[in-house]
This record gives structure tokens, sequence and C-alpha cells, in this order.
């Protein structure tokens, strides 16, 4: 109602933390039916959302975490490699 009484989708938005493109959808369908029927199932449906995005985003920061911890004894060697194969060839 805030949209069509000249509010803009920006605002709206930043104002309730929802994207502009679910305040359209809910526009299109107050146009389209005359009323919002399914509010409580779309506002559920963005927190899930939410929540999913969250424990990604938490598993994404754990991997990256792990591989660089894993990462280190990889470097770690391939220097030595680098130094021995160098001593090597200098001695031989």
């Amino acid at each position: 109602m805030d949209y069509l009484a000249g509010e803009t989708l920006h605002g709206l938005a930043k104002r309730h933390d929802v994207s502009r493109k679910v305040i359209r959808l809910w526009v299109a369908r107050y146009e389209a039916d005359g009323e919002l029927n399914d509010d409580a199932t779309a506002a559920d449906l963005l927190q899930d959302y939410k929540a999913r995005i969250a424990a990604l985003e938490r598993l994404a920061g754990e991997l990256a975490l792990e591989f660089k911890f894993l990462k280190g004894p990889w470097k770690t060697l391939a220097r030595r490699k680098t130094r021995l194969s160098a001593s090597v060839w200098v001695q031989g």
C-alpha cells in the first residue's frame, strides 16, 4: 500500500529489509487479486531463505579457513623442495 501511495521501492526495501524484487512481486499480486493472500507464506519463505543463506555463508567461511590452513604445509614443502633441488644442482 505504501508503494501504491507513492513511496519508492528503494525506501520500502530499506525500511522493511526486503528486496525490491519481493516488493514488486507483492505489488503485482495485489494488483492482480486486489489483496495479498500469501503474505504470511511469503514472509516465512523469505525468512527461510535468509537463514539458508546465512548458513551457507558460514560454511563458505569455514571451508575457506580450512583450505588456507591445509594449503600452508604444501607451500612449505614446495619451498623446501625448490631449495633442495637448487642446492643439489649447485653441488652437482
